[in-house]
């Protein structure tokens, strides 16, 4: 006798699918999210893709256009100014905290992040290049040590994912990462911190570019609207 999937995992399942589907631009702003079609498509009943939808809009990623008619968000200037200044003030507080606490364990899983990257890029493979990016991310959060700033981070994060997936300015982001790995490698949390910084709003100049095709920001990074 098969033991009928539990509807909290048959829930997480089609969320994890959905979400990665907008991730990855196979679900695009203004595609309508049909429960009926998503049942269908997923072997479910509406119940468990109704709460993912619900889950996504909690997320960001998704608008109700109507009570009954759900659409993925079309992403604003002010969405990716408003995150990538949350995005600053945690991530480079982590990154100092992890230049502090960095092992040499911890040390060699970046040095091979970094050489996969590197490989990514040679074979001009966009998907994994954006994966190796994020787990590089990852790692460092994780360095930092603090688990509270992993948690808030953790919402967040698909979006941000959401948001660089089509930077394309792969060369200055394995540059920015090295020398990111450099200054935490050497225990200095300052430097870190600035390396960082820049790092942070470089990506943010790029997405700007690339989701509206200009560069609207100032000498601080942010936008001027």
């Amino acid at each position: 006798m098969t033991t009928a999937e539990p509807l909290g995992a048959v829930r997480e399942r089609v969320l994890g699918a959905l979400r990665q589907d907008i991730i990855g631009g196979r679900l695009r702003p203004g595609d309508r999210l049909v429960e009926r079609e998503l049942a269908d498509r997923f072997g479910v009943s509406r119940v468990p893709v109704r709460e993912a939808i619900r889950a996504l809009l909690a997320e960001g990623f998704v608008t109700f256009e109507t009570p009954r008619r759900a659409v993925v968000r079309t992403l604003t200037r002010t969405d990716v100014a408003e995150l990538f200044e949350l995005r600053e003030a945690l991530e480079v507080y982590a990154i100092g905290l992890a230049a502090e606490r960095a092992g040499r364990d911890d040390l060699a899983h970046l040095e091979e992040l970094l050489e996969l990257a590197a490989r990514a890029m040679r074979e001009d493979d966009a998907e994994a290049i954006t994966d190796v990016n994020t787990r590089f991310h990852d790692r460092l959060l994780a360095m930092a040590g603090n688990g509270l700033l992993t948690t808030v981070m953790q919402p967040v994060d698909g979006r941000l994912r959401w948001m660089t997936r089509r930077n394309e300015e792969w060369a200055q982001q394995l540059d920015e990462h090295r020398k990111l790995y450099d200054a935490v490698a050497a225990g200095d949390a300052e430097r870190a911190r600035a390396v960082s910084l820049a790092h942070v709003r470089s990506n943010y100049r790029s997405t700007v570019g690339h989701l509206f095709g200009e560069d609207t920001t100032n000498t601080e990074g942010r936008t001027d609207a």
